[in-house]
């Protein structure tokens, strides 16, 4: 009976085949067949369609084993061995050879409907509170999805049919023979019997593992066959409705995958089969998140919650990547030309914004500005790339060389998280808490949509919350992940602190620093125990001793003027014989911070400074980093020296390291320094400059400025004629009451030569440090390596370039940096367009990290990028980054003045890597920081008004950069009052978008504004309801007489 109902089944698909040639659209690979109607397209199809995923992957495969691409039977796939089910209507369960069992995802192909539902469902009223979630950005309103997630063919009702019509593809189980009954016959009398033992075992332990698709939360994107599938707008099965009834946990059904065990994971690695990478979530799209692919190709996407497994941003995670019919689809060349160009060219770029006082000394700026981002900003760069469509009588040849360029412009790889190796987001978050009735748990809203929400316990919430819970509403708090389930779609915590009203400054900081981890607790007794006691403190005589007295030479500090730590300082003499004497003096940490101590420890964990805009929130206690370590003016302070005899063109003559006593004659600020630059010949006057060392006036102090300010200049030609680069991007500071700490005004910090006076020395100092460690210590120096950046965002972005008539040349740091400064116009709006550029390369650098080199064995990996050297290391500030700490002490014991340090290789390497988390986790708290402070601003001073550049441009919104506050922000169509229209287009490979307004006058007609990228327009920043939010809308033009 059920083989009279296949056939009859197989007649029916047949005729629906004869009645329309064109595969079915839910078919994926049919739905990019009807899109690229050309011959080479065609022709990659079928190659790409043999069934390249059903190789046996052998465990004596090669450790790496390339991608599979179309043309290439050599290679193997990605992705882990499997053998193909014998009944292929079966549950898509594949084993590997270890028989364990792996789920094979099923996407449900929703309707833009049930995406709105899905996505309403999970965040629910509370993403209204933040204004985080938004509809036109997250697709919802019309907007064209990036691509979609292929199908895999596992539901009975679909097998064999739109898959097979499009591409032919077969399955390692033959299908019976259409002309040959008795085949048939004789072949479906073996299958049952298979079918049944293969069905049963499969199932139960899909089962076992995962539970029925049925109790599987609407959120796990996970499709039922076509005969259960639910009408548009039925957004939740029946299970799930019961789950949310119950909070989730009357179910004991399987959510998320079990994780593999470490053997797996580690033999999985090894043989190329498993990935691992650090995860990143769109925080725009929390569906969305990606793990970067260590060849350096495309980004691996994660579609939807339950592919992550809960792995939350930042997670150091393992990677299965799924079968090729489970990839994503790339739009067509028409939508990505017109979509996704123009999100590359600007991407989603959080709020950047940086203060300038207090702010971290100059050797650090040089690096290249990673943003953080994770709006998928990797992803839509690489999308950029699409050619046009393919010439209809296409070569062969070009065919096999272009297969792999050609799948990664088709294809995006896809994969599940299979192991969580390090937990580094912090499972803190701030948010909101809601009352469930006839719950004895409440509800937490994170702000941060990345984060799941979670169920905590209605003792952890103030007493009247049950009763009052609309006293609350607004209310923020810090919640901690405790355990997530895997039962559960919603995660299981404590609340840890009642923080105060949202959009105040001051609960909303506090929110940032713990939900980055932030340490800005009091120090402990035990750690102040390890300070000296008896204050003042001063120099003992035995130790001036051992070390090169320096305190009666002209040494002075140059930093912001509201600085306190000041843990670096400058000299500069002139020899007789017309060379120089220049030192750079740097406060000697490692004194007081003994290793092993309390001290060192809670530094070592801190591991950085975090500036904040209205304060620091210090790696040592204030007494080291204001008074004891900090280079104050006419106060003897111990130091470690760098001493060079320079020429007048900068070429070192020698070079001498060691410890030191100073006593700096004065303290100036970058305006200070800088007006003595602007001003060579001028008699400054005691009451222009800050208290002064009498025995050295303040002429020898210019000169000394000047003479510094000479050789800086030559240096820095020097370096940027060797091939170094400089990405500068505009920073925003503020000015503060006094009294209420609220910002009175901002602007944007100026870069000047006083700080690439500074800046220069730093870098030499650096340098010079990185190569004497690496001569004594090969096996245990720590130093700073910056990797090159990610080369196919980078040719996609020459592609773009090129495409747009801009001559930028990304073959290397220095032509990269030559192009950025070539004139782009003689107008006063050059540096706008420069700016504009400088934010489209900023996106491919990746970020400099440290690193030991006795674990990094392969010297070319060393290199630091932008600045074009081989070997580098961080110096010259102690007081507010660990890393320094360490490279003192090696420098101290490379020299015979200190110990060797008590650590091996691998606890620097790990120490290196905790100081890289930490300070990726500063940077961006300063961000949020000054996010919030320019929020705050908005809100209290706005509207404010501004020029601003187009940036790039989607089909429903566009980029722009604000001139005035340096800020960029996206202008969303649907949100402009007055606008009847608007028409976005490609003009050859340049995105264009028309705005048709209203006119203001009923008798004349409406006003037609083009944009393009570098247009200029009037834009208006508005303070949200919801608070630490605002949005730009762009002005209508004025009508022309």
């Amino acid at each position: 009976m059920e083989s009279m109902k296949g056939r009859s089944s197989a007649r029916s698909r047949e005729a629906k085949r004869d009645q329309h040639p064109i595969p079915s659209q839910k078919d994926a690979y049919a739905r990019l067949l009807s899109q690229h109607q050309s011959i080479k397209f065609r022709s990659y199809l079928e190659q790409f369609s043999q069934p390249t995923s059903l190789i046996h992957d052998d465990e004596t495969g090669p450790q790496h084993p390339p991608a599979c691409f179309p043309g290439d039977k050599n290679r193997r796939t990605r992705g882990p061995p499997f053998i193909e089910c014998a009944d292929s209507s079966d549950t898509s369960v594949r084993q590997n050879k270890k028989g364990k069992c792996l789920e094979k995802s099923i996407r449900q192909e929703q309707s833009p409907v049930d995406r709105k539902h899905n996505h309403e469902n999970w965040r629910d009223e509370m993403s209204n509170l933040d204004g985080i979630v938004d509809l036109d950005e997250g697709n919802h309103q019309g907007s064209k999805q990036k691509g979609e997630v292929l199908n895999h063919k596992g539901s009975s009702q679909r097998h064999n049919t739109e898959e097979d019509t499009a591409l032919g593809s077969k399955c390692n189980s033959q299908q019976p023979l259409e002309n040959d009954a008795k085949t048939r016959k004789d072949q479906s009398k073996k299958k049952a019997k298979k079918k049944s033992a293969s069905k049963a075992n499969a199932e139960n332990k899909l089962d076992a593992a995962l539970g029925s698709e049925n109790d599987w939360g609407c959120e796990a994107n996970i499709t039922t066959p076509l005969k259960n599938q639910k009408p548009q707008g039925s957004n939740m099965c029946s299970n799930e409705k019961a789950k949310k009834t119950r909070g989730g946990r009357g179910s004991k059904k399987r959510v998320f995958e079990e994780y593999m065990s470490v053997h797996d994971v580690s033999s999985g690695l090894k043989r190329g089969e498993l990935i691992q990478g650090s995860l990143r979530i769109n925080p725009r799209k929390f569906q969305e998140a990606f793990v970067p692919s260590p060849d350096g190709t495309a980004d691996i996407f994660l579609d939807g919650v339950v592919s992550r497994n809960r792995a939350l941003t930042g997670d150091v995670v393992v990677v299965q990547v799924l079968p090729p019919e489970q990839w994503k689809v790339l739009k067509s060349e028409a939508d990505v030309e017109g979509l996704n160009t123009s999100q590359s060219a600007l991407g989603q770029t959080p709020l950047k914004l940086k203060t300038t006082e207090p702010s971290p000394t100059p050797d650090v700026i040089v690096e290249a500005q990673y943003s953080g981002d994770e709006d998928g900003l990797a992803q839509g760069v690489r999308n950029i790339s699409l050619q046009g469509k393919a010439p209809d009588t296409p070569q062969k040849a070009d065919h096999d060389c272009n297969s792999r360029a050609s799948t990664e412009r088709v294809l995006q790889r896809t994969g599940k998280v299979v192991y969580i190796v390090e937990q580094k987001h912090s499972r803190a978050a701030s948010g909101f808490i809601k009352f469930l009735p006839d719950k004895n748990f409440a509800m937490f809203a994170p702000v941060d949509h990345r984060v799941p929400r979670v169920n905590v316990p209605l003792a952890d919430c103030p007493a009247d919350f049950v009763s009052r819970p609309g006293d609350y509403a607004n209310t923020l708090f810090v919640c901690r992940i405790t355990h997530w389930p895997a039962d559960n779609n919603f995660a299981e915590g404590r609340l840890a602190k009642t923080l105060g009203q949202a959009g105040e400054i001051e609960p909303e900081t506090e929110g940032i620093l713990m939900e980055y981890d932030v340490d800005f607790s009091e120090f402990s007794d035990d750690v102040l125990a390890c300070l000296p006691q008896a204050l003042p403190w001063t120099i003992p005589p035995e130790e001036i001793a051992r070390r090169r007295d320096l305190r009666k030479e002209c040494i002075f500090t140059i930093d912001p003027a509201t600085a306190r730590d000041l843990d670096d300082a400058l000299s500069c003499k002139q020899l007789p014989d017309g060379n120089f004497e220049v030192g750079v003096h740097i406060a000697d940490v490692s004194y007081f911070v003994e290793e092993g101590n309390a001290l060192d420890f809670i530094a070592s964990r801190r591991a950085t400074s975090v500036y904040l805009v209205q304060k620091v929130i210090p790696m040592l206690p204030r007494l080291l980093c204001e008074e004891l370590c900090s280079l104050n003016p006419l106060t003897d302070r111990l130091t470690f020296s760098v001493i060079w005899k320079l020429s007048p063109e900068g070429k070192i003559l020698s070079e001498w390291f060691g410890r030191s006593v100073i006593r700096s004659c004065i303290k100036l600020s970058y305006d200070h320094a800088q007006s003595m630059i602007d001003a060579p010949d001028k008699l400054f006057t005691v009451e222009e400059l800050p208290p002064c060392d009498p025995e050295h006036p303040i002429d020898e102090i210019h000169q000394a400025v000047l003479n510094l300010h000479a050789i800086a200049k030559r240096l820095r030609a020097q370096r940027f004629e060797g091939g170094a680069l400089r990405l500068d991007q505009l920073k925003l500071a503020f000015t503060l009451d006094r009294e209420s700490g609220m910002p009175q005004g901002c602007y944007i910090y100026q870069y000047r030569d006083s700080n690439k006076l500074v800046e220069e020395f730093m870098l030499l100092a650096n340098m010079a440090t990185a190569h004497q460690l690496y001569r004594t210590f090969p096996e245990l120096a720590l130093l700073r390596r910056h990797p090159p950046p990610q080369t196919k965002m980078i040719d996609d972005l020459q592609e773009f370039c090129d495409q747009m008539g801009l001559n930028i040349d990304f073959s290397s740091a220095g032509a990269l940096h030559n192009s950025l400064h070539e004139t782009l116009g003689n107008d006063e709006y050059t540096s706008a367009r420069k700016e504009v550029l400088t934010n489209m390369c900023s996106r491919p650098m990746q970020m400099a990290v440290y690193f030991c080199t006795g674990v990094l064995k392969d010297e070319t990996l060393f290199r630091h990028y932008a600045l074009n050297v081989p070997l580098y290391t961080h110096f010259t500030s102690p007081i507010r980054r660990y890393a320094d700490v360490i490279v003192h002490r090696l420098l101290a014991a490379s020299i015979g003045a200190g110990s060797r340090l008590g650590l091996t290789g691998e606890e620097v390497h790990k120490q290196a890597t905790h100081c890289n988390d930490k300070k990726t986790a500063s940077k961006r708290v300063q961000e949020l920081s000054s996010e919030l402070f320019f929020s705050v601003f908005v809100k209290e001073s706005g509207p404010l008004e501004s020029e601003a550049m187009v940036m790039g441009m989607l089909d429903q919104s566009f980029d722009v950069l604000v001139l005035r506050y340096g800020v960029q922000k996206r202008i969303y169509c649907n949100a402009l009052e007055g606008l009847e229209s608007h028409h976005y287009r490609k003009v050859g490979k340049r995105p264009e978008m028309t705005l048709v307004w209203a006119a203001e006058d009923p008798t004349k007609g409406p006003i037609r504004q083009e944009l393009s990228v570098f247009t200029l327009i009037d834009v208006q920043l508005r303070a949200d309801k919801v608070p630490t939010k605002y949005s730009a809308v762009t002005k209508r033009p004025e009508q022309a007489p």
